[in-house]
């Protein structure tokens, strides 16, 4: 049977920061809770053992899989912060293009630092994501 891995915890946002290994990655985590906090209204909550999401949705595949995830997120890794934000719409995909130097995983994009890329246009890219996992899903936090 089908576990959900990514859950929301009790664990401490901060704590979890403060054990970061460099004091740049700590620093660029604050700033990214400022940017998404300020876009989003939800408080920063740890989910699994790495990711710091704001506000949650709950979603539905056809195949009956359901479970909880972040509207939206990052985890700040050692090599790279990856960012948890739904840019499936032409108008993410446009926003994109200003936002700096990124890479995209399976289920998230990648930044090298938060200095390479535009805040403004993050903070717009957040905002869309969180829109269209709103309307998609529309019974979530």
């Amino acid at each position: 049977m089908y576990g959900q891995k990514t859950q929301e915890t009790d664990n401490s946002v901060i704590e979890f920061i403060e054990n970061g290994e460099s004091i740049e990655r700590r620093e660029e985590a604050y700033m990214l809770i400022d940017v998404f906090s300020e876009v989003t209204g939800y408080d920063p909550k740890m989910w699994r053992t790495g990711i710091i999401g704001f506000g949650k949705y709950n979603y539905y595949f056809p195949s009956g899989h359901e479970g909880e995830a972040p509207l939206v997120g990052f985890s700040p890794r050692k090599a790279k912060i990856g960012l948890y934000i739904e840019v499936e719409d032409i108008q993410c995909g446009e926003l994109l293009k200003q936002l700096g130097p990124y890479t995209v995983g399976k289920y998230c994009m990648y930044i090298n630092k938060v200095e390479d890329i535009h805040l403004d246009t993050l903070k717009a890219v957040v905002k869309r994501s969180v829109a269209n996992l709103q309307e998609k899903h529309p019974h979530g936090d």
